[in-house]
């Protein structure tokens, strides 16, 4: 029997269109929580409609001590558009494709070690970053990786290989932009193959784009990526050898401006929005408190 004494109100939003379907979550949650009796455990089940007024209805009438991300990235991000400025920590059970935010705050994969998480871990105040007006938990870019995006979703296949498969059809289509940055009060030209808007230090494929990001240090950084290059690809899969700067530039700032001569293709955390040629960034600071 566990120890905990004092109650403690938990409302688990389960995205069951998330993952692999492998586990069932509410018999699960229903199991585990048998070893905590004066904890209420509350379920709610996603729909496809993303029925944000009603979750906001349940978070005002249910007031939970904790609320509780059983899903992938995107739903980790709807929780978190609701949950900023309200206090409530929000816990992370992975169970999605990539699991991107959790492998970055090292939340385990492993269901019930995410259980016990929720339970054991303290809540930490992370930052987040708006990207033209939609919140960015993770990494946002413009250019390559957005167009790999929009055609991995075009392919029946998932997973790592279907997502090699976007990046080699990329590969051979793909052009630079030339775009003008205003970063830091100072204003940068290049050409570059794609741009980063990091939140985070890493793609849920484990290539590390970031590695200055920091979730709490009132920061995102800026990743200018000039060159495909296969041996800087490795380095960031693989090492933690610095950039070439010829290839591979990073800023650090507040907010941003991109303005593009041509429009580039555009994604926010997985989610591809089209082609943009112009993004503004803004940071969020302590915008959210996390248990981990």
């Amino acid at each position: 029997m566990n120890s905990i004494t004092s109650e403690l109100k938990l409302l688990f939003v389960i995205n069951p269109g998330s993952g692999k379907h492998t586990v069932n979550f509410e018999i699960l949650i229903e199991d585990f929580f048998k070893d905590y009796p004066t904890v209420s455990a509350g379920l709610h089940l996603l729909d496809d409609s993303g029925e944000c007024d009603t979750l906001k209805e349940i978070l005002l009438t249910t007031r939970p001590d904790r609320v509780v991300a059983v899903g992938g990235d995107g739903t980790i991000k709807l929780l978190a558009e609701m949950l900023i400025g309200t206090g409530i920590p929000l816990g992370i059970v992975p169970a999605g494709s990539a699991n991107g935010m959790a492998k970055e705050l090292q939340i385990p994969l492993e269901p019930e070690a995410a259980l016990r998480l929720v339970m054991e871990g303290r809540p930490h105040r992370i930052h987040l970053v708006r990207v033209n007006g939609e919140l960015c938990i993770h990494l946002s870019d413009i250019g390559f990786n957005a167009y790999v995006v929009k055609t991995f979703d075009t392919l029946p296949q998932r997973g790592m290989l279907g997502y090699a498969r976007a990046a080699w059809k990329v590969l051979w289509r793909h052009s630079r932009m030339k775009a003008v940055f205003s970063i830091n009060n100072r204003t940068v030209e290049r050409e570059a193959v794609m741009v980063v808007i990091a939140n985070a230090t890493s793609y849920g494929t484990g290539i590390r784009i970031n590695p200055e990001g920091r979730l709490n240090d009132d920061l995102f950084e800026v990743v200018i990526v000039r060159r495909i290059s296969l041996v800087e690809i490795l380095k960031m899969g693989f090492t933690r050898l610095p950039f070439n700067p010829r290839k591979t530039e990073l800023f650090q700032t507040r907010s941003l401006l991109i303005r593009s001569t041509r429009k580039a293709h555009f994604q926010v955390d997985g989610e591809y929005r089209g082609k943009v040629n112009e993004l503004r960034a803004e940071l969020l600071p302590d915008a959210l408190s996390v248990i981990y």
